[in-house]
């Protein structure tokens, strides 16, 4: 790699590698990601984590070595542990989609083919992105990437990384969802928004969700208008649906990812408080993040990532 490039003063790199990300994807297009690498002359290593808590530990003890280009090579769970290790550090991130859900590195518009990506990665740009916070019941706080969300979305969520793990892209997240809403009781939500002057929308939900990607559940369009650089979030309730509304749907969800309903509310928004009638389990990214009423706000320029140059 030429003196000029942005990341050769970082070098070498370390690389973290999900197993289990996409069903065991990520395993198999490492021979050639690793090649991708030698022929871009970035020395990296390559170190295989058993979880998000491991990937964690070893990339801040990294980075506390001085290591400063890190690479996660899996879905958007494994990437925001690598995000969460790396918040408040002076270093460049790098996400390899391989995993089942890859909404964030679709947000970054980076190629689907896991080697493509990571050729757009290593001739990319430092680019600050937003991330988002969720406080939950529990005490707990932990920064997402993507999309979070509460009701029939987190059991699918659930569903998603285990049952339904091997089917591809969204057809995975739309069968969990399905299997999940034939035993769902909806919810009722109140949705605040501080330091707004929004009013609270109380309603009989079937989830609620707050986005900082256009796309959520590998390629559901929740948020079409998302960006995740611009300081802002989206917040979407979509309201108790019957069955046959859900049948309804699923043709164009399936097709193109689209949720075309006047049973939606979406706002733009920098902080949302979510309370429910019982307590509920939110999740961010896939990952299961603690109980409700939670709290979450977009912490704004929050790291920087390797991103295609645009033309």
């Amino acid at each position: 790699m030429a003196d000029s490039s942005p990341i050769s003063s970082l070098l070498p790199a370390v690389v973290y590698v999900n197993p289990a990300a996409g069903g065991g994807r990520s395993l198999s297009y490492l021979p050639r990601i690793r090649k991708v690498f030698q022929a871009a002359s970035v020395p990296a290593e390559f170190i295989c984590v058993g979880s998000a808590k491991d990937l964690e530990s070893n990339a801040l003890a990294a980075i506390n070595s001085g290591m400063r280009l890190l690479f996660a090579l899996g879905g958007d769970g494994t990437f925001q542990g690598l995000a969460n290790a790396a918040y408040g550090a002076d270093v460049i991130l790098g996400v390899l989609r391989a995993g089942g859900g890859n909404d964030f590195a679709a947000g970054l518009k980076l190629p689907e083919n896991p080697v493509a990506a990571t050729e757009a990665v290593l001739r990319g740009q430092p680019k600050h992105v937003d991330l988002v916070r969720a406080r939950t019941a529990d005490g707990g706080v932990r920064l997402y990437l993507g999309g979070g969300g509460l009701g029939i979305d987190a059991e699918a969520a659930r569903l998603a990384s285990g049952a339904f793990r091997r089917l591809p892209g969204r057809a995975r997240y739309v069968a969990s969802a399905l299997w999940a809403f034939s035993g769902h009781r909806a919810i009722d939500v109140r949705a605040e928004f501080p330091q707004s002057e929004l009013p609270p929308i109380e309603t009989r939900a079937l989830l609620s969700a707050v986005l900082n990607t256009p796309t959520y559940g590998s390629g559901i369009r929740l948020a079409p208008d998302a960006c995740l650089d611009d300081g802002w979030l989206d917040a979407v309730i979509v309201e108790d649906l019957r069955v046959f509304q859900v049948l309804k749907l699923l043709p164009r969800l399936l097709k193109s990812g689209e949720l075309r309903t006047p049973h939606l509310k979406r706002l733009r928004v920098q902080t949302v408080r979510f309370t429910t009638d019982r307590p509920c389990i939110f999740h961010g990214d896939g990952e299961i993040l603690g109980p409700t009423p939670v709290e979450i706000e977009v912490v704004p320029k929050a790291i920087r990532v390797l991103a295609p140059t645009e033309n």
